[in-house]
C-alpha cells in the first residue's frame, strides 16, 4: 500500500512538471508583460487621441481654405468687373474728348473710381491725345500706377487659401502617423499576448524582447511626432 502511494506522488509531480509549473525565475516575466500592456493600453489611447485631434484640424483647415477661396473668387469677379467700367468709363471719356465735347467728358472724368484717377492722371501727364511716341501706354489700365485693391485682395486670399489646404494636408499625415503608431503598438498587444501563452521560457522571452524593441520604436515616434 505504501508503494501504491509513493508511485501516485511520483506520477503527480511529473504531471505538475510536465504542464511546466511556473517557477520564481517567470515571476519578472510576468511583471514586464504588465508593464508592457498597461505602456500599450495608456500609449494607445493617447496616440488614438492626437489622431482624432489632427484630423479635426485638418477638416477645418480645409473647410477654411474652401471658404476663403471662395472670397478670394469673388474679390477677383469684383475687380474684373471693375476694370470693365474703367474701360467703358474711359473709352466713353476718350469719345466725348475727342468730339469736342467737353462737358460730358468732364462729367466722365468725374465719374472715374478714385483708384483709376491715379492711373489716369499719370497716363495724362505723357499727353497721348497729341502725342506720337508709339512707347505710351494705350490707356491708364495699362500705366503702372494702376491698382486694384480688389484684385490684390483676392490674390491674397489666394495665397492664404493655398496656405489653409497645406496646412490640411498636413494634418492629415500627421493623423495617419499617429494611426501607424497604433497599428505598431497593436503589434506589440499581439506579441505579448502570445508570449503569455508559452511555458517555455526561451520563445517567451523572444516574443517579449521584439514587443519591446516595438514599443521603444513607438515610444520615440511619439516623442518626437509634433502635438495637436
Amino acid at each position: 500500500m505504501a508503494e501504491r502511494t509513493s508511485n501516485i506522488e511520483f506520477a503527480h509531480r511529473i504531471h505538475e512538471q510536465g504542464h511546466g509549473k511556473p517557477g520564481h525565475g517567470s515571476h519578472w516575466l510576468e511583471i514586464l508583460e504588465a508593464v508592457v500592456l498597461a505602456a500599450v493600453a495608456v500609449l494607445t489611447a493617447w496616440s488614438g487621441y492626437q489622431a482624432a485631434r489632427w484630423d479635426a484640424r485638418s477638416a477645418a483647415a480645409y473647410a477654411k481654405a474652401s471658404a476663403t477661396m471662395v472670397e478670394s473668387q469673388e474679390q477677383l469677379t469684383l475687380a474684373g468687373q471693375e476694370r470693365l467700367y474703367d474701360i467703358a468709363t474711359f473709352n466713353s471719356w476718350l469719345g466725348q474728348t475727342l468730339g469736342g465735347n467737353s462737358k460730358g467728358a468732364e462729367l466722365l472724368r468725374r465719374r472715374f473710381r478714385p483708384e483709376y484717377v491715379a492711373a489716369f492722371e499719370a497716363w495724362m501727364k505723357l499727353d497721348p491725345l497729341n502725342s506720337t511716341d508709339p512707347k505710351i501706354p494705350a490707356g491708364p489700365i495699362f500705366m503702372a500706377e494702376y491698382r486694384s485693391a480688389k484684385t490684390e485682395r483676392g490674390h491674397e486670399l489666394a495665397r492664404e487659401a493655398s496656405r489653409l489646404h497645406e496646412e490640411g494636408v498636413m494634418g492629415r499625415e500627421k493623423g495617419d502617423e499617429y494611426v501607424r503608431i497604433t497599428v505598431v503598438l497593436a503589434t506589440v498587444l499581439l506579441l505579448t499576448a502570445l508570449a503569455q501563452r508559452f511555458r517555455i521560457q526561451g520563445p517567451r522571452i523572444g516574443l517579449l524582447s521584439v514587443a519591446l524593441v516595438l514599443l521603444v520604436v513607438a515610444l520615440y515616434w511619439i516623442a518626437t511626432f509634433p502635438r495637436a
